[in-house]
């Protein structure tokens, strides 16, 4: 089952140990997924500069889902 994180730092505290990470982009929202291990955890945001600087920091495979 996944878990939504409700704020930026908590998922950026998340990406160390992300195995791959999934975007996927509606007209109102963007939300970020990302996969550990033991869990997925999701991240949904209407801030399309705050999407970039995150995606910026992620080190793991992006995939990109329309």
């Amino acid at each position: 089952m996944p878990q939504e994180v409700k704020s930026k730092e908590e998922f950026l505290k998340l990406l160390p140990s992300a195995i791959e990470c999934r975007v996927k982009q509606n007209k109102d929202h963007t939300k970020l997924k990302l996969r550990t291990k033991r869990a997925l955890y999701t991240y949904k945001t209407t801030n399309q500069d705050e999407v970039k600087e995150i995606l910026d920091q992620v080190k793991c495979p992006i995939v990109n889902i329309t």
